[in-house]
């Protein structure tokens, strides 16, 4: 598994309006208000999630976001570190999973 290119944020503290702690869907490859917030780690199915979003972990203690191409978890390729975002074409992501 990869980590993706992306973008370092600010230290963890609620930004973007993510709370500290959580990972953030945003509808399109800007900040504003995110449509989707995930806080508990676990593997979590995405729906109607087409185009580019920008996503960001504001999770702390190294926590990742990994991003599968399959459902519940599975054909998984890319890992996105605590403090940064990405702005990510998810038409091909069916799941994601928050691990610390």
């Amino acid at each position: 598994m990869a980590t993706i290119s992306s973008t370092p944020a600010h230290a963890a503290k609620d930004i973007y309006e993510c709370p500290t702690g959580y990972a953030c869907i945003y509808p399109s490859a800007a900040w504003g208000t995110p449509t989707h917030r995930y806080f508990r780690y676990g593997t979590y199915n995405l729906r109607n999630q087409t185009g580019v979003h920008r996503v960001f972990n504001n999770q702390t203690g190294g926590a990742k976001v990994i991003f599968c191409n399959g459902y519940n978890g599975t054909d998984c390729r890319y890992s996105l570190p605590a403090n940064y975002y990405v702005d990510l074409n998810l038409t091909p992501i069916n799941s994601i999973i928050l691990r610390p």
